[in-house]
């Protein structure tokens, strides 16, 4: 997400930051690559000049132009605009053990609505919510069906009603089961349209005077840009909403849906959608966006993906093993599939500070590699993942052909495992980290 745009903020800065001293003309000139730049982006014309111009007043005064990295002084002030254009303050979603808790999507057709929906009982239900999804998109073929499917696939009841017509009464029936069972969390998936009409607003008028929910949610596909963006506009217009859920973020390569959204309708980004699994579904928190766009990584929201995916105690037992040095393709195979599901290795490399958009498009990461690789580690024998001495030219033979690979396929793998345990032997060793890492 934001490649287009990181790529032309980092040359943009570049150059900026190459000026030994900083004058209003440079200063100026970079503003007008930036306008373009967010222009280009896709952002909303009126924002943009907003932007650039309050830019402009804060970068021209004397702390920045007296400034020892006067161009360094600029891109925190542009970093601090961002944060400002998408929301100080991070949206929490509060919801009470004593009650039940009600969560409305709204949306035109296509949007996401109903992934959304097991995205987000999927999310909440780490949080020791009991949630239930509810069905209330009578005219889209299928839609009860898929919501059903995404139910079973995740465990998670699925309230719905397909002999009726009346959404009224669809909701009246979940509201009467949800008293009968223990769940304590409701998400209702509205019907859309391909556009906006009388009767859509009308249904969702009554549905949210009957059901007064916590929240409601307006979801957008990011990929559509300013159309996204005029679309809440007018749902804020005639329902008002609590936040937006931006979906498909991991395939938008401008991002001006999620830079202009909230300064158009006032609303923020609650949460934005980052893949096509259920497990694929972030908080949105608009100082770690801004990091993201400025190239600078979002080494928190790694930690989370981190902390979410990876079990403390083998966690703690591979530390033990490194530290032996007795790490084994056993517990590759393990790190590797841990990994795995935290999501595309491209999006976590994407992460990680100091890598900005122009790595990550040389980047390709090959899934096919990785199944690759499990295949190989498969087919070695117990004594072979634990011992890779004794991989001999009969056993590397024999290893390509039960995986399906090539001998060189072996051998790189090989190579690089030996590469990286005699890193991570070096790591562990003191006087290696004294002399040739730390700058102390």
């Amino acid at each position: 997400m934001f490649n287009n745009l990181t790529d032309k903020f980092e040359t943009i800065f570049k150059k900026l930051k190459g000026q030994g001293k900083l004058t209003e003309k440079n200063i100026q000139d970079s503003l007008r690559e930036v306008r373009r730049a967010l222009l280009e982006a896709d952002v909303n014309f009126k924002i943009v000049k907003n932007f650039v111009e309050e830019i402009a007043k804060r970068a021209v005064g004397t702390q920045v132009m007296k400034s020892i990295t006067p161009g360094n002084q600029v891109v925190k002030i542009v970093h601090e605009q961002l944060i400002n254009l998408m929301g100080n303050e991070n949206f929490e979603v509060k919801l009470h053990d004593n009650r039940l808790n009600t969560i409305m999507l709204v949306g035109l057709q296509g949007s996401g609505k109903t992934t959304t929906c097991a995205k987000l009982v999927n999310h909440f239900r780490k949080k020791t919510i009991s949630p239930a999804m509810v069905a209330c998109d009578i005219y889209r073929p299928a839609a009860v069906h898929q919501l059903e499917i995404l139910g079973s696939q995740l465990n998670i009841p699925v309230i719905s009603d397909i002999h009726s017509k009346n959404v009224i009464k669809i909701v009246k029936k979940a509201l009467k089961e949800t008293e009968r069972s223990s769940a304590n969390f409701l998400v209702f998936d509205t019907a859309g349209r391909l556009h906006i009409d009388k009767k859509l607003m009308e249904e969702l008028r009554d549905l949210k005077k009957l059901l007064k929910p916590d929240y409601i949610f307006f979801v957008a596909d990011a990929m559509t840009g300013q159309d996204a963006v005029n679309v809440a506009k007018e749902f804020n217009d005639q329902i008002e909403f609590d936040g937006v859920i931006l979906t498909k973020m991991d395939s938008d390569a401008r991002g001006g849906a999620a830079l202009s959204i909230k300064a158009v309708t006032n609303k923020p980004v609650v949460f934005i959608g980052t893949g096509e699994k259920i497990s694929d579904l972030e908080e949105f928190h608009p100082d770690r966006m801004a990091n993201r766009i400025l190239g600078m990584g979002d080494i928190l929201t790694l930690i989370e993906k981190a902390e979410a995916s990876f079990d403390v105690q083998e966690a703690e037992k591979l530390a033990s093993k490194l530290k032996k040095n007795k790490f084994t393709f056993t517990d590759f195979l393990k790190q590797l599939q841990q990994i795995q599901k935290m999501g595309p290795i491209d999006q976590l490399v994407g992460l990680m500070p100091g890598i900005g958009g122009k790595a990550l498009k040389g980047l390709k990461i090959d899934e096919k590699e990785i199944k690759h690789i499990e295949a190989i580690i498969y087919s070695m024998t117990v004594k072979e993942r634990e011992n890779p001495l004794v991989i001999n030219g009969s056993r590397r033979y024999r290893i390509a052909a039960g995986s399906g690979t090539s001998i060189q396929e072996v051998n790189k793998l090989l190579k690089q495992f030996d590469q990286m345990k005699k890193m991570m032997r070096n790591i562990n060793n003191p006087k290696f980290l004294k002399g040739k890492m730390l700058p102390f």
